[in-house]
């Protein structure tokens, strides 16, 4: 039967798995219309343009 070869402490266990659950920063991007901060691909919620054309009325 499989014997562990020592004990890891809590926090060294914590330490190793802590890096796995951090959340990535999202990618923002200035919209050309009004330079307001938003996601990619997605309609502006300041001025309501995407790819140039007016989407939603703001």
């Amino acid at each position: 039967m499989a014997v562990p070869k020592s004990k890891v402490s809590k926090a060294r266990r914590d330490k190793r798995r802590s890096s796995h659950w951090k959340l990535a920063t999202p990618n923002l991007v200035t919209c050309p219309q009004c330079g307001a901060s938003r996601l990619p691909h997605r309609v502006c919620k300041e001025c309501g343009y995407y790819d140039g054309r007016k989407i939603m009325n703001v």
